[in-house]
């Protein structure tokens, strides 16, 4: 735990504020500072559950007037070491701000709290003929995912979270809150901060709403698998492709190598040259 005069003070007061959303039990900070990496293991003083924007603001403000740091939480689903607190500090897990904003079908966007995650939002929208395309594998929270900058597996033809996140709210590391934008998809007013921050990885704010693109559930989906004499044929048909305009959602290339790894694994006997 991080050795410092005033996290015992700083503990004081946000258990007053939080009451039992507000844990320093070895359990749950060894749960918010191990990952499935290759890192040592980095864990926090306390992990706190903020329910609202303003609670992560007050958390931030109480922690930046005692110098301790602050490490927002989402599903915890990455792999590279985001959420490791390398110097102690309190972790701000957001599963209690998990609700749906506000659905705007008409505009194609939504609104959400930090916690929601990608298979949450497709859920509770689902009904509306529209989807979230982002995917990036593992069920992420959409707030974890601007931080990172996500892409995935539909990139081709939804692009990445850079090109689908239209506004956020973020705390700054002072406490302060921000709205980065707008809805409107066609503005020049002002610094582009929603970029600024989409990617920063929780270094130059918290952020705790997100605006995102829907689009719509397409009415028929096929999938294909060709095989191709070399790689070069195999990367011009995919430039082809793409350049005839055709919707292709996702293309994985699969080499020998990765064919190889698959019939171990699943005991299959595709043929390797």
């Amino acid at each position: 735990m991080m050795k410092n005069t005033n996290l015992g003070k700083l503990l004081e007061q946000l258990t007053l504020l939080l009451g039992d959303r507000l844990s320093v039990a070895e359990s749950v900070r060894q749960h918010h500072g191990d990952e499935l990496t290759h890192y040592d293991i980095c864990l926090p003083d306390a992990v706190a559950y903020p329910q609202s924007t303003e609670e992560v603001s007050r958390i931030v403000t109480l922690c930046h007037d005692h110098g301790i740091p602050v490490i927002p939480y989402g599903a915890g689903t990455a792999l590279e070491g985001h959420f490791l607190a390398v110097n102690g500090g309190i972790t701000l897990d957001f599963s209690h701000m998990n609700r749906i904003v506000a659905l705007r079908t008409e505009d194609m966007d939504c609104t959400v709290e930090a916690g929601v995650t990608r298979e949450q939002i497709n859920h509770e929208i689902r009904d509306s003929g529209l989807f979230f395309a982002i995917d990036p594998g593992a069920n992420a929270t959409l707030g974890g995912m601007a931080a990172t900058r996500a892409s995935g597996t539909n990139a081709v033809r939804y692009g990445t979270m850079r090109e689908n996140v239209i506004a956020l709210k973020a705390v700054m590391a002072d406490g302060a809150i921000i709205t980065t934008s707008g809805r409107a998809r066609k503005s020049a007013a002002g610094y582009d901060l929603t970029r600024l921050l989409v990617g920063s990885e929780g270094t130059l704010g918290i952020i705790t709403e997100v605006t995102v693109r829907l689009f719509g559930i397409p009415d028929a989906i096929s999938a294909a698998v060709c095989p191709f004499d070399s790689l070069e044929g195999a990367v011009d048909t995919v430039v082809d492709t793409i350049q005839m305009g055709i919707p292709i959602a996702r293309i994985e290339l699969i080499d020998d190598l990765l064919v190889g790894v698959i019939n171990r694994f699943s005991d299959l006997d595709y043929p390797v040259e």
